[in-house]
């Protein structure tokens, strides 16, 4: 019922938001509309605060970005720096706050110097929702209890991936480390372990789609990708379940997001994504002096990261937004 509240709540503040005249929002002195919809109770955040809230991004009928569909984020409370960013009404939230800023498209290009993604049209205006869960005075305190959070993520990643298994009527095994994985063929070469260097052949897909995003099984200029076993070179999962292959060896590993890219945005761009790979096992050596990281499957070198401090996500061209959220039962 919480979950179904604050979906309701959302729905009716970006409504009112898309509604609303200007005259019905204050501005920050960088001139950005804002509005609060608060209680009174409780204190108003202090510069070295930080503030956990679901936020949901939207732009024409479409979400950019929702929390909701993710985690929570840690917004840290600064002074109000005057600039165009919802960052300057952090200090005025409190706990149990509800706000909606809203970006003129037209002043974040003069803000930027008309350096904006292809998506973005002059008359857009992008609306923010905020939903203020909680208030913390210490980045320690934010690390407890975003660790808390990534747990109760963790076990709903398994437990989604377990239901794929479940309904495909998969018999998979897991790893201690909480890697699923299938073997059709085991192999008969050298075993894949710490140290070695494995050349190996994929198909990425994500999890429930089966929505292949990458695949170096066929096609000219398509060779095996090689790395060390154990050198944190790919995601934790292909570590993990790879060793109970040997050379020429086939299967499917079945990854929960904890041991794929986590809160970084994976293939598809978003975080907290289950993957599952087909893999053949084409040759395991000694390991080469080292060298640069090989990047990982699925991303280009480079790709990732955390979400930065708060700022509008906006997507790169020919991205998709996301659906809206779905009401949990």
């Amino acid at each position: 019922m919480k979950t179904i509240s604050s979906y309701l709540l959302v729905g009716v503040l970006l409504l009112g938001a898309a509604s609303c005249t200007n005259s019905e929002f204050k501005k920050t002195k960088g001139g950005l509309l804002y509005k609060i919809y608060t209680d009174g109770k409780g204190p108003v955040a202090q510069k070295g605060q930080f503030l956990k809230a679901n936020i949901i991004e939207k732009l024409r009928d479409s979400i950019l970005y929702s929390s909701y569909t993710a985690m929570p984020q840690y917004l840290p409370v600064d002074s109000p720096k005057g600039g165009y960013s919802p960052n300057d009404i952090f200090s005025l939230l409190r706990k149990g706050d509800s706000a909606v800023a809203v970006l003129m498209v037209d002043s974040m290009m003069r803000q930027s110097g008309g350096q904006l993604p292809a998506f973005l049209k002059k008359k857009d205006k992008i609306i923010i929702t905020f939903k203020i869960a909680d208030l913390f005075a210490s980045q320690d305190l934010v690390l407890a209890d975003r660790q808390q959070e990534l747990n109760k993520q963790n076990d709903k990643e398994i437990k989604l991936v377990e239901n794929y298994l479940a309904a495909h009527n998969i018999q998979a095994q897991k790893t201690q480390l909480g890697t699923y994985y299938v073997i059709q063929t085991p192999g008969d070469g050298p075993a894949v372990d710490s140290g070695k260097q494995v050349s190996i052949r994929y198909t990425g897909r994500g999890l429930p789609g089966d929505k292949v995003f990458e695949s170096n099984m066929t096609g000219p200029g398509n060779e095996p990708f090689k790395f060390v076993v154990g050198a944190h070179q790919v995601i934790p999962g292909w570590d993990d379940a790879l060793r109970q292959f040997k050379k020429g060896g086939k299967g499917t590993l079945y990854i929960p997001a904890y041991l794929a890219y986590n809160d970084r945005p994976g293939p598809s761009r978003q975080p907290f994504e289950n993957l599952a790979f087909d893999i053949e096992v084409i040759d395991v050596t000694d390991a080469p002096p080292p060298s640069a990281n090989p990047g990982m499957p699925g991303l280009p070198p480079g790709a990732g990261g955390g979400r930065p401090n708060f700022r509008p996500q906006l997507r790169p061209q020919g991205a998709q937004p996301q659906q809206q959220p779905q009401q949990q039962h």
